[in-house]
């Protein structure tokens, strides 16, 4: 990993695709140990004798351990790098996967989620800040970059959970340990290309001073789009949970489908949202991102208000395009943060993957009592709006007339 091309007197300038390719595959192993959570759901609901609404608590212990720290960890990674930082937070997701796979009772599938959760507290902003310090200026390709890699894994673990944990049980996720142990020995490798001091004193100063002293956009302007992104992020995440963790349910419940079944159509979802990531960064890069995040969350509506009312050929091919537009979005919502608040890539990237992670289990907690309530069929027909809300994008101003 850390050849000597890495070391130039500036190393960053130009587009490491090492590194971005390293970060991708490491975001994919982690994602796909995360998507395990989600897929093992029904054979816990039956295991333990869940409902809906504490099957939703799983998802919002784990979403809550996701979001809380990174924000912290990308102000304190902005202010002084940690370079082995990445494969110490694997290692907090290597010890929940094991204790997922053993525990024992209700209450030790929460601490097991949690300890996943800080696994990914951890790696999600500082990979992603390496990811925009390794892109030499193509950011929205990088982060797209670093993004179908998670999204990947996504779509992965639910497939190989349909057929190595739904049939031979929940101890089977024990040997995915196997990938967080090779996510940490690519991590490490990644650190010490991060670590000397050359590269991270130029990306300080670079972060620090230059950028922020070409940023000119208002305050007023700056508060304004934060709060339009991070509802766009609400009204994508909160449509998403309905997706990643009812999905299932919604399949077996309406139209009679296995387990196993369902799985598959939940990774054929989740390969959607994969494809759609690596299309909106370099597209972001060529038409500007303001009209990305437009087009994804907006464009998306038609789809999913139709979505309740198809038959199951037609839920497939409605949840695969829903999900190919709306994943779009998120790099481009991150791009544009970032060149928003100019030397601050960890914290906005904690913010917002932080953001992302606590809307998705916000929502599945309230999406599941909802369930509990009025049916698994009424949650997706309420849910069908939520894309409506993209119309707010119209509010992003076009940062090129500031910063250029």
């Amino acid at each position: 990993m850390a050849s000597p091309s890495y070391r130039a007197t500036h190393p960053v300038e130009k587009t490491i695709y090492p590194v971005l390719f390293a970060l991708s595959f490491s975001h994919l192993l982690n994602d796909t140990i995360q998507s395990l959570i989600p897929s093992i759901y029904p054979l816990v609901k039956d295991s333990f004798q869940l409902s809906f609404a504490q099957i939703g608590i799983i998802t919002l212990v784990f979403q809550l351990s996701s979001s809380l720290f990174q924000p912290l960890v990308g102000i304190l990674t902005d202010r002084r790098p940690y370079p082995y930082a990445l494969p110490v937070g694997m290692g907090f997701s290597l010890c929940g996967l094991v204790l997922l796979a053993l525990a024992p009772s209700y209450i030790w599938i929460l601490v097991s989620v949690a300890l996943v959760g800080v696994g990914s507290s951890v790696f999600h902003p500082e990979a992603s800040r390496m990811a925009y310090v390794a892109s030499g200026g193509k950011r929205g390709l990088a982060q797209s970059l670093f993004q179908v890699g998670g999204n990947a894994g996504s779509a992965i673990g639910p497939l190989l959970a349909a057929m190595v944990i739904a049939p031979f049980g929940r101890f089977n996720v024990a040997w995915f340990s196997i990938a967080a142990l090779v996510a940490i020995l690519i991590l490490y490798r990644i650190g010490k290309w991060y670590k000397p001091k050359s590269i991270r004193n130029y990306i300080l100063r670079k972060n620090k001073v230059t950028e922020v002293m070409k940023n000119n956009v208002p305050q007023r302007v700056v508060v304004v789009s934060v709060i339009v992104l991070l509802v766009l992020i609400f009204s994508k995440y909160f449509y998403f949970a309905s997706l990643t963790s009812y999905y299932t349910f919604y399949l077996i419940d309406k139209f009679g489908v296995t387990v196993q079944q369902s799985q598959l159509y939940l990774f054929v979802f989740l390969f959607a949202v994969a494809a759609g990531t690596m299309i909106g960064g370099p597209l972001g890069d060529r038409i500007g991102r303001k009209y990305v995040i437009w087009m994804s969350i907006l464009g998306a509506s038609p789809f999913a208000l139709a979505l309740p009312y198809a038959n199951l050929f037609w839920t497939i091919i409605l949840s695969f395009v829903i999900g190919m537009v709306i994943a779009s979005a998120f790099s481009a919502i991150l791009v544009y943060a970032q060149e928003l608040l100019p030397g601050n890539v960890g914290m906005v990237s904690g913010l917002f993957f932080g953001f992302a992670f606590g809307m998705g289990g916000i929502g599945s907690a309230v999406l599941g009592q909802l369930a509990d309530r009025e049916g698994i069929a009424y949650v997706y027909h309420l849910c069908s709006f939520l894309p409506l809300i993209g119309i707010v994008a119209a509010f992003l101003p076009n940062l090129k007339k500031y910063i250029d």
